[in-house]
């Protein structure tokens, strides 16, 4: 009787939980119309933060000083590593000279991936004279003359496109600005340089694409001829299935085919783009057997393993040194969760402490501070006062810490279906030390990894920057400007 009321008052308090998440979603995106996807993602993206931060009492600074805490000693590690260690490539994957052809590959489907944000990004890159470029073709109005559906009625959008291709008008079939939950705009070009019909899906630009980011529960997403269980993040397989009926339904790659019917279809895209264009090529891979898949910097959490290896085939991800996004799905934030509520209860500081000289070390850099955590493999019962503030929670005697601290507790053991990152994986690192000068010339390396690599969220200044189209543009181009001297040696000692 008494466990038949405690699970009740369980699920009454859940259920009351997801309403209150529901209620500041809809609080904070009050602007948006009210339809039946907005509905469903608030309700997905509720009860997901409900079941995350359900057993979690940790107050901001708490995080903040775990953060820290996590980043210095993740420095620590990297220090004490042997320099000449190689990480081995995958065993799928080229090496060599064809590691080389695919850097110049997506070099060049890089360009289109970020130009598909439109004139946002190009006016960031191009301070100077991105906007007296742009105010000439957008004055004009020309944007009336071609085939684009809502949301660039100046036709900045799409004369930024222009720009950063160097495409013509007439190589254009479609072009899509239209922005709604679930539905996010791309372009379908003819590429003449490379022999390709090419879609290239924008990335998160707007509140509407957050939702669907967050929509991150898993959807079935059967493929005929795959085996084992077939799965893929939400909000991304809605995404993806938008577009898919646009290209298949409508028409516009059988339009784009009649006009070039030798070309091959490369589909590319970075961030929510680039996973949207991997399930999309996913689901085209039957009816276009050649096709081809440049993903740059795809969510962590997009597909389930057998989808992951089906894709291997025609899909390469190419993440820059310590990303968030590619390692972002939701074992890995209850992972990270978990070592923070380690960490800040096994450190024996006191809270302004840690935060001071972490932010000093953001800052200006230097040696790791030596505060006794998790890794120095101490029992709990020897350290002294737990991390403690006036505003904080005492971590040690919280349920939270109970449950999660420890790594052979129930509440550790994983909840949420295990996604990967789609395809072979390319991973561009910084060639030196960590820390470098803001004028000292960047040099990268180049070498194939495996999606297990990224199954664990680094915390560094860097996870945020990596991310940036630009940044990771500007790395492409060093990397294939500089070959072969910039690739990785493993390459052509494996070779």
């Amino acid at each position: 009787m008494e466990s038949s009321e405690g699970t009740q008052f369980l699920s009454t308090a859940r259920s009351l939980a997801v309403k209150v998440w529901e209620s500041r979603l809809r609080l904070l995106c009050c602007c948006l119309p009210q339809d039946e996807n907005q509905r469903a993602a608030f309700s997905s993206i509720a009860q997901l933060f409900t079941g995350f931060f359900s057993d979690t009492d940790l107050v901001p600074s708490d995080i903040a000083a775990g953060l820290a805490l996590l980043h210095q000693e993740h420095d620590k590690m990297e220090r004490s590593r042997d320099p000449d260690m190689v990480v081995p490539h995958s065993p799928s994957s080229p090496v060599g000279e064809d590691l080389e052809t695919e850097l110049e590959k997506a070099a060049h489907c890089m360009q289109f991936a970020a130009a598909a944000y439109g004139w946002p990004l190009y006016i960031y890159s191009n301070l100077l004279t991105g906007p007296c470029k742009l105010s000439r073709d957008c004055c004009g109005s020309r944007g009336a003359e071609y085939e684009i559906v809502g949301g660039d009625h100046l036709g900045c959008h799409f004369s930024s496109i222009l720009q950063s291709t160097g495409l013509q008008y007439r190589d254009f079939i479609h072009v899509s600005f239209h922005n709604q939950i679930y539905e996010i705009p791309f372009y379908v070009a003819l590429d003449h340089k490379r022999e390709a019909v090419l879609v290239a899906v924008r990335g998160t630009l707007s509140l509407k694409d957050v939702l669907t980011d967050l929509s991150a529960e898993c959807e079935n997403l059967p493929i005929e001829g795959v085996s084992g269980a077939c799965y893929a993040h939400k909000g991304i397989c809605q995404a993806a299935g938008y577009i898919y009926k646009k290209l298949v339904n409508d028409g516009i790659l059988n339009q784009a085919f009649s006009i070039a019917p030798e070309y091959k279809l490369v589909i590319t895209g970075h961030s929510l783009g680039a996973g949207t264009a991997s399930v999309l090529a996913v689901l085209l891979r039957n009816s276009f057997p050649t096709l081809q898949c440049y993903s740059f910097s795809p969510p962590g959490g997009l597909l389930s393993k057998a989808l992951a290896d089906y894709s291997k085939d025609f899909v390469v991800s190419v993440v820059l040194g310590k990303d968030l996004v590619p390692r972002l799905s939701i074992p890995n934030m209850e992972d990270l969760k978990r070592r923070i509520l380690k960490i800040v209860s096994n450190c024996n500081k006191p809270k302004y402490r840690i935060l001071l000289q972490g932010c000093w070390y953001e800052l200006f850099g230097g040696d790791p501070d030596d505060f006794p955590t998790e890794m120095d493999n101490r029992r709990e019962e020897e350290l002294s006062q737990p991390l403690l503030g006036e505003e904080s929670l005492l971590v040690r005697h919280s349920s939270s810490y109970h449950s999660l601290a420890s790594d052979d507790s129930p509440a550790h053991a994983a909840t949420h279906l295990p996604l990967f990152l789609p395809g072979r994986i390319l991973h561009i690192t910084e060639d030196g030390p960590s820390r470098r000068s803001c004028f000292s010339t960047v040099r990268y390396r180049a070498d194939w990894s495996n999606e297990m690599n990224f199954r664990s969220i680094l915390i560094s200044p860097r996870m945020l920057t990596d991310h940036m189209p630009d940044v990771l543009l500007r790395a492409l181009n060093s990397l294939t400007c500089e070959r072969p001297y910039s690739l990785c040696p493993s390459c052509y000692e494996s070779n």
